[in-house]
């Protein structure tokens, strides 16, 4: 794959998992939010599957993304971008499995919606611990996974003067940030969705969002990619 075709692929997948992320995120409300979810996500079932494909393509924008970064990143360091890769597709498995508890969260709807059962107690009880599973994953995965492959990613950018040198120092600003958020977040200091959770998560999204379209309308740095490779020689 030639070097421009991969600046692109990168810009359009970066940008691609933050839309994906964002509407997948708010389909999920009605069996997500509220003390209703067990009617609610049987009544939006369509608009909970349409969420679920959205972080379908989340995940796969971000193992796209890694395996297209890997050969431009391997000429800085392979030990770097390999541990980004493999922590990219780490990522990627936790997402999945909130989509899957999503899904499993639907089924126990639908299930109660239909099954007349005075025996309310035991779905509260297993949707609570499908909740908890989508949550901790959106913790683990979006957030402290995230901050890690962007301080890898970024450290490389930074040293190899592949993109001009303020993407990746938002990068590592926004990587630890976020990393801060998930920490505090586990603690119960602050919760998931919350205006501090926002703030300490909006670097982060204005670095790929800066990033993916230098990317694009610029690329990377004609003469540091030279000197990268021939480095390798």
């Amino acid at each position: 794959m030639s070097t421009k075709k991969s600046e692109l692929i990168i810009g359009i997948l970066f940008i691609l998992a933050a839309v994906t992320a964002i509407i997948g995120l708010n389909l999920y409300n009605p069996i997500l939010k509220g003390s209703d979810y067990l009617i609610n996500g049987s009544e939006h079932a369509n608009q909970v599957i349409l969420g679920a494909l959205m972080e379908l393509i989340l995940v796969v924008s971000a193992v796209g993304t890694s395996t297209t970064m890997f050969p431009i990143l391997r000429k800085y360091n392979e030990t770097i971008a390999l541990w980004h890769i493999c922590f990219r597709f780490l990522e990627a498995i936790i997402i999945t499995v909130g989509i899957i508890s999503v899904l499993s969260l639907l089924t126990l709807s639908q299930e109660f919606a239909t099954i007349a059962t005075s025996n309310i107690a035991s779905f509260e009880a297993s949707g609570t611990v499908l909740k908890a599973i989508h949550d901790w994953t959106f913790l683990l995965g979006p957030n402290f996974m995230l901050g890690i492959n962007t301080m890898m990613y970024s450290y490389i950018f930074y040293k190899s003067r592949l993109v001009p040198r303020f993407i990746p120092i938002l990068g590592m600003t926004g990587s630890t940030l976020i990393f801060i958020a998930a920490l505090l977040e586990m603690f119960g200091a602050i919760t998931q969705i919350s205006i501090w959770g926002a703030i300490l998560s909006l670097p982060i999204f204005a670095n790929e969002m800066v990033l993916a379209v230098w990317l694009i309308v610029k690329g990377f740095n004609a003469s540091s990619l030279d000197s990268l490779s021939k480095s390798r020689k």
